[in-house]
């Protein structure tokens, strides 16, 4: 029970309302814990966008969360709306589904449903109908038989769970629209609540949410073109809202009673697994293990002890977790992307699976480069494990259309990316709500760089293009003032890059879904809120060098009959490490930009798992803390091998003493100080946390200690540690990336007008094409010219006589889509009549 003095606002939106509030969930959740609050609701419009990220801040605080929605019922006379609360999973369910249908069945940006629509789902939902609403609007309009008979539907659906609004905005007509919806309740035998409208959390911020209102209305600041009068909108303390309807105790007692009908627990770390059809009396579990003793044999893997250990750990670990249907549901994705005739190939820490090579998840061998289990999943990591998998570019929306079409639209759907406020953006849309020259503000937005709305006065000193402005300081003050503020602020939805869902059957029951403007499904939570969520996701991310390879392959098949399966060349090719070592490699996969160029000239390297060394140190984090001289210094011969302790030459030995990987973070922390490898990744993750740090040292001496090692060598391994843990990087996501960069060599050693003719159709790296022109010449390649009747749209290859096998006698047609401003349909146009 709450306290009989307090009150919670139940009419409450956030910035997720799309200019129709001015503050965060998160700061929601902390200023009703500061005001001694013991609940507060989320009524955001036509959305639950800020519903897990909100319910996440009151857990933290000790707040009850309420989860709710305002709804737009759309009439003959215009739009009204409706807030719904959820009290429980039934109620929270119903209201997903009313949102993604008022979504997914009106026009993009435009949600809407009508009464009849929202009250076939009444179920489980607390309804309030305030002042926006039809009843409400015919009520304070003083037309009290028509308020009453338009309660009447609502009544019959929502029962005792509809309430009608009653808001003391302190101004003129308040008390007079008060008095009416009262007078309705009462006549129509519907309890009145108090609400506040909530747009902003403190009267200062009256001014930010008058000016949102403009922008989102598009139109310049004028009090007439403001909805509110005064600055009442915000979150009032509960002595507050009683003060103002103290002749009527029941509509503030009655927030309390909703409060506590509002049962209903998102379920923040509960899992969401995706749902593997099996065959009877078979586990997902069963037949994964299943899987992977077949691909065992497949990938021509010996069943050695090592192996079988490491196989039955990650299983029994998959099995433990409950990520089996997960493992088995990319599996197949995977398989699927390949029989569309798709190159892909996985990246990150899932490299490091060996559950995720025998079901062709990914290619790296994690015995072979002894890569982590730990690093992917283990029970102490509170991040749920995700697959990012690349596919061509070129054929990624083939990829997602296959994901979503196999899974299905009540178990599947894209990510939503919250694209926010930057400072340029922010600018001009605040300039044109404050009514300033349109000129002038646009020179002030091109002024600053691509920063954060956050940075604008940071930035100002160093802009002297902002002198020549003819805003007045007073002006630009209040505009960057305003900016600022807006740092965060959601500015539009879009379709995340990568991301896809894979759930139950109950997703729609756990997330709105609304269209993105690609047309696809994307649920109403980005890649946080997924995770929060407890959702499954899988990254599909477009590649244009797979796309570029995938071109030199059908180039190679259609001039030469050779059909070249890259995943089956040999990694130890001579030629193609001639190529390598001489830095031949413009073009190339992850190393052709020219420190990438000139460190393997200085490395040399030999073998592909060279390439994964070579990788993981062409990042900042090693360049800038030199660990790559000490490790050519080694490499070569100039420098002694160094190990503090004996222990470490196992972890270490590979890369000469030098720490390179987080995977050798974790075999360090585990010689030294005993810990198992869960806990190795534990710390890792925490070693850039100062405060974590302090508490993790003496544990590591005294377990250091217990081992045998001296506490002047293992505070020196510990010094080492912190030293060179946060510039390591993932070597399993290393030995991912070292695939496809060999491939891309061994092809261009091999056939180089094949590949650079696909990397000039696709342009996956850093040089125009004009250099990737230049370098074709420069190996003897002729570009042979545009030709309305050869040329095809994308580049191709055409022998041009000279040595067989010579690079030299294969030239490279100019494709037609290079030419300036053709379009697609005068392309084809050409291509029929020469047909």
């Amino acid at each position: 029970m709450f306290e009989s003095s307090s009150f919670v606002h139940l009419n409450v939106r956030s910035f997720f309302s799309m200019k129709d509030g001015a503050f965060s969930p998160e700061d929601l959740a902390l200023r009703a814990a500061e005001l001694g609050m013991p609940a507060v609701a989320l009524t955001d419009r036509d959305g639950l966008y800020g519903a897990a990220r909100f319910a996440d801040a009151c857990r933290r605080v000790g707040v009850k969360p309420i989860l709710g929605a305002t709804l737009t019922d759309r009439t003959p006379r215009g739009d009204r709306r409706v807030v719904l609360l959820a009290k429980d999973a039934a109620g929270y369910g119903n209201l997903c589904h009313l949102i993604t249908t008022a979504h997914m069945t009106g026009e993009r940006g435009d949600p809407a449903l009508t009464a009849g629509q929202v009250c076939e789902r009444a179920e489980g939902q607390v309804c309030l109908l305030g002042p926006e609403s039809g009843p409400g609007r015919l009520a304070a309009s003083g037309r009290l038989d028509e308020a009453v008979a338009a309660l009447g539907p609502w009544r019959d659906a929502f029962g005792p769970d509809l309430f009608l609004e009653v808001q003391h905005r302190l101004e003129p007509d308040s008390s007079t629209e008060i008095r009416r919806l009262i007078q309705v309740a009462e006549r129509a035998g519907v309890q009145a609540v108090a609400t506040n409208a909530v747009r902003y959390l403190v009267p200062q911020d009256a001014f930010l949410a008058d000016v949102l209102e403009c922008m989102r209305e598009l139109v310049p600041l004028a009090a007439h073109h403001v909805s509110r009068r005064n600055a009442e909108g915000f979150l009032k303390p509960s002595a507050a809202m009683r003060a103002l309807f103290a002749g009527r105790r029941d509509v503030c007692d009655g927030t309390l009673d909703i409060a506590e009908r509002c049962e209903f627990d998102i379920g923040l770390g509960r899992i969401h697994f995706p749902q593997f059809p099996t065959p009877p009396g078979r586990s997902a579990g069963s037949v994964l293990a299943e899987r992977c003793w077949r691909g065992m044999g497949d990938r021509g893997m010996k069943p050695t002890r090592e192996v079988r250990d490491r196989l039955d750990h990650e299983l029994a670990q998959i099995q433990t977790m409950g990520y089996a249907a997960y493992f088995l549901t990319v599996a197949d994705i995977c398989a699927d992307i390949r029989a569309m005739g798709i190159r892909t190939a996985c990246r990150g820490s899932a490299a490091g699976s060996l559950v995720c090579y025998l079901t062709r998840i990914s290619d790296v061998d994690p015995i072979r480069h002894g890569l982590l289990f730990e690093r992917f999943i283990n029970p102490l990591r509170d991040e749920l494990p995700d697959v990012d998998i690349d596919v061509e570019s070129a054929r990624r929306k083939e990829v997602y259309d296959a994901i979503l079409s196999r899974h299905g639209d009540d178990r599947c759907a894209c990510v939503t990316m919250v694209d926010t406020y930057r400072a340029r953006g922010a600018i001009r849309e605040v300039g044109k709500a404050l009514g300033l020259p349109e000129g002038e503000v646009d020179l002030a937005a091109k002024a600053f760089p691509h920063i954060g709305a956050h940075h604008v006065r940071e930035a100002m000193s160093k802009l002297p293009e902002l002198d020549g402005l003819n805003l007045d300081a007073g002006q630009l003050d209040l505009l960057f003032r305003v900016v600022e503020r807006l740092n965060g602020f959601p500015r539009h939805l879009a379709l995340h890059p990568s991301g896809v869902v894979l759930s139950g059957h109950d997703l729609p029951d756990r997330v709105p879904v609304e269209r993105s403007f690609e047309g696809y499904r994307m649920v109403q939570a980005d890649k946080d809120d997924v995770e929060l969520l407890g959702l499954l996701k899988l990254d599909v991310l477009g590649v244009r060098m797979l796309s570029a390879m995938h071109h030199a392959l059908d180039e190679i098949a259609r001039t030469e009959g050779e059909k070249i399966d890259l995943d089956d060349v040999p990694v130890d090719d001579p030629k193609t490490f001639d190529l390598i070592q001489a830095s031949d490699t413009l073009g190339c996969f992850q190393i052709e930009s020219p420190g990438q160029r000139e460190l393997l000239q200085k490395f040399q390297p030999t073998e592909w798992s060279d390439l994964i060394t070579d990788i993981s140190l062409f990042r900042p984090g090693p360049v800038k803390s030199d660990m790559v001289t000490p490790f050519l210094n080694r490499r070569h011969g100039v420098e002694r091998e160094a190990y503090p302790h004996p222990s470490l030459k196992p972890a270490l030995e590979e890369s000469h003493g030098v720490v390179v990987y987080h995977e050798q973070v974790m075999k360090v922390l585990q010689a030294v100080a005993g810990y198992d490898l869960s806990e190795c990744d534990r710390i890792r993750r925490h070693l850039a946390d100062e405060i974590e740090v302090e508490a993790i040292e003496p544990d590591f001496l005294r377990r250091a200690a217990a081992q045998g090692v001296p506490d002047r060598i293992a505070r020196e391994i510990w010094h080492d540690i912190l030293q060179f843990a946060s510039f390591g990087f993932c070597k399993a996501h290393a030995a991912a990336f070292a695939v496809p960069t060999y491939q891309s060599a061994w092809l261009k050693a091999h056939y180089p007008a094949h590949f650079l003719a696909g990397v000039l159709t696709h342009e996956p790296g850093m040089y125009p094409r004009r250099l990737i022109l230049q370098d074709a010449r420069r190996h003897g390649i002729p570009i042979l010219p545009l030709d309305v009747n050869r040329s095809e749209p994308e580049y191709t290859v055409e022998p041009v006589g000279g040595v067989e096998g010579d690079g030299a006698s294969h030239g490279i047609r100019l494709g037609l889509k290079d030419v300036h401003g053709i379009s697609d349909g005068e392309i084809d146009s050409i291509l029929r009549a020469r047909s």
